[in-house]
């Protein structure tokens, strides 16, 4: 995104998209208080800006049929880091990459899979890529919550005490 930062009406659309992603732009705008329009604009800078960055499902994957759901912790060179990102996530079963800063282990990869043996498979080409996979542990629920800090954000320069009044006069002279 551009030098400009975040205002409380791009805060207050990102809380409500977390929220509920597939809210309508008219259903935002009435919650945050401007018109639809402008909620459209401001996403379409947000997207642009790359601040939003998809769209996705929260999905249940053993519901779906895909029972076992493992993260890899694993180890990669920092300096392929980049280049091997595209062709981790290329692997079938692979859901997700984060890439952590510092540590020797530095990758972890979530994936799902059917059954024991399409874990294996997705273990062996994963160590085909270059990967060394320290530890796989199974996941059993995962749970995600909107981050409240978008909104509402106080001024920095409020007065964090603004519930009292202690009927103070200055006397300027």
């Amino acid at each position: 995104m551009d030098d400009t930062p975040l205002d409380d009406v791009d805060r207050r659309i990102l809380h409500q998209l977390q929220l509920n992603a597939r809210q309508t732009d008219t259903e935002i705008a009435k919650k945050v208080d401007v018109t639809s329009t402008t909620v459209r604009n401001r996403l379409d800078k947000l997207e642009d800006g790359g601040v939003i960055r998809g769209y996705h499902p929260e999905i249940n994957y053993e519901q779906a049929g895909y029972p076992l759901h493992v993260m890899f912790v694993c180890t990669v060179n920092p300096n392929e880091l980049d280049s091997l990102a595209e062709q981790i996530l290329s692997v079938r079963g692979v859901v997700t990459t984060r890439d952590l800063l510092g540590g020797e282990r530095n990758v972890h990869v979530e994936i799902v899979a059917g059954s024991v043996r399409e874990i294996e498979e997705i273990r062996n080409e994963l160590s085909g890529l270059g990967m060394t996979i320290n530890s796989s542990e199974i996941i059993s629920e995962t749970r995600v919550q909107s981050w409240d800090h978008f909104y509402p954000r106080p001024d920095p320069d409020a007065d964090q005490d603004d519930d009292t009044d202690d009927a103070s006069v200055t006397d300027q002279g």
